[in-house]
């Protein structure tokens, strides 16, 4: 049998069904960089502090550097006794630079160096989607731009509403990615502490500097408590939050996809590249990328609760349950890192068709509320004016009308303070120039939030 690193008291080997069972090579393995990027701060850390000699320790790094190239290079052995990947490692330094590798872990526990590992992971993954995140958020800043003056009813409860600018319901989404973008950048400071020098729980008798290594690796702070840092797993948490709250912002948008593609809508029309066919209806095409999007956001949901469940009921400190935060993050950062991109392509190349969009205007009433205002501004308390309305839009409905196509008696027989001018407040475009407030669907507001959101992007590059 393969002696274990830890295995001095034992005098039994484990069996084959628990080796099996408690492994974690097979998926930790992707954490290799990480581990060997730790591995060499802490061996160039206790070199400078004189725990060991620099030599040694220039010969454990040029010992992780050749780990590291037989790794990429496809020839490393990975051997599912060792247990996970930090044996895997070691084990192999060990044959590469003799003895000296036994030193490497001095001052260390295999509960600071995954703590470390996953920390560096989870902040490398988070940087890859705020890059994503960004461009997603520029894309749609593009096809806002291309569609400032198209209009389209907006909607609430899913029904009509009032006219908007298609921008302004691009920009909508614009702004909960960078909200995502803001909340990846604040968990990143949370993600960003060190832990190495907490050894297994307690710290270390070994004269070590924990700062020297979180320098060496790139993160500003290290750990303020060496209990904490070995079990704390909120930082994986917050990610899965914050992808959780991605992917919802995106199963949002894949919902009005779908209904917009659908005919009876018809406001998009599908790439080929982003749909699929039926097996047996030729003339179908599904919008099954956004379906599958929609779809995947459980998933995301699930790694959230998994290890939010699995974190619950854990006493102070590590415990081998800890094992498992890993598979829900990889997942999790897996569907994130696919879904954010993949809609980023499809937006860009998407088709829109402002025609249908004009057309379900004229269905629902949706400049019913300028009626209201117009005769609130002229002196009608607005509950008034608001049943006046309601009143109009009952005649307009028994008709078969549309609001502004009831004649001027029709209008003033609801309140005699309609004029002639009603009709240029009751137009579309009017109505959406007129909500000139910041924020709103008029032109002004929407470039100036485009404005914003561009010189965002720009500092950000």
């Amino acid at each position: 049998m393969t002696k274990k690193m830890w295995g001095g008291r034992f005098a039994e080997a484990a069996a084959a069904t628990v080796e099996q069972y408690t492994q974690s090579e097979s998926f930790d393995r992707a954490l290799y960089r990480e581990d060997i990027k730790g591995s060499k701060a802490h061996a160039a850390m206790l070199g400078q502090c004189g725990v060991i000699s620099q030599e040694e320790a220039g010969e454990l790094v040029r010992g992780l550097d050749q780990v590291l190239s037989e790794i990429e290079a496809g020839s490393f052995v990975w051997r599912r006794e060792l247990e996970d990947v930090h044996m895997n490692i070691e084990r192999r330094l060990t044959e590469i630079v003799g003895p000296v590798g036994g030193k490497l872990h001095t001052a260390r526990s295999r509960n600071d160096q995954v703590a470390l590992d996953l920390r560096l992971h989870v902040s490398a993954r988070l940087e890859a989607w705020s890059g994503e995140l960004a461009r997603l958020a520029g894309v749609l800043c593009d096809r806002a731009a291309e569609h400032a003056n198209t209009l389209l009813p907006g909607c609430t409860h899913l029904q009509p509403a009032q006219p908007v600018s298609l921008a302004q319901h691009l920009l909508a989404y614009a702004q909960m990615f960078r909200r995502d973008h803001a909340r990846v950048a604040d968990c990143l400071t949370r993600v960003r502490v060190s832990p190495l020098g907490a050894a297994a729980l307690a710290g270390t008798t070994h004269a070590i500097s924990p700062a020297q290594v979180a320098g060496f690796v790139g993160f500003p702070s290290t750990f303020a408590n060496s209990m904490d840092a070995v079990s704390d797993r909120d930082f994986v948490l917050e990610a899965l939050f914050c992808g959780s709250l991605v992917m919802m912002h995106l199963s949002r948008f894949c919902e009005e996809l779908i209904l917009w593609a659908n005919p009876n809508f018809g406001y998009v029309k599908l790439p080929d590249a982003y749909s699929t066919g039926s097996s047996i209806m030729p003339q179908k095409k599904n919008p099954d990328v956004c379906e599958l999007m929609r779809g995947k956001t459980g998933r995301g949901y699930g790694a959230l609760m998994s290890l939010l469940t699995l974190m619950k009921g854990l006493p102070l400190t590590y415990n081998r349950d800890m094992q498992e935060d890993k598979e829900p993050f990889f997942d999790a950062d897996r569907t994130v890192s696919a879904s954010v991109s993949i809609m980023a392509d499809m937006l860009g190349v998407l088709q829109f068709v402002p025609a249908a969009m004009r057309r379900a205007l004229a269905r629902g009433f949706l400049n019913a509320t300028e009626l209201a205002d117009y005769l609130a501004a002229r002196g009608l308390p607005f509950r008034e004016a608001h049943h006046a309305t309601g009143a109009a839009v009952a005649l307009a409905e028994r008709k078969g009308v549309a609001l502004e196509e009831l004649s001027l008696e029709e209008l003033r027989s609801f309140s005699p303070l309609v004029e002639q001018d009603v009709y240029a407040v009751l137009e579309f475009e009017s109505a959406v120039r007129r909500r000139n407030l910041p924020g709103g669907t008029g032109p002004e507001p929407v470039a100036d939030q485009l404005a914003v959101l561009r010189t965002w992007l720009a500092g950000l590059r």
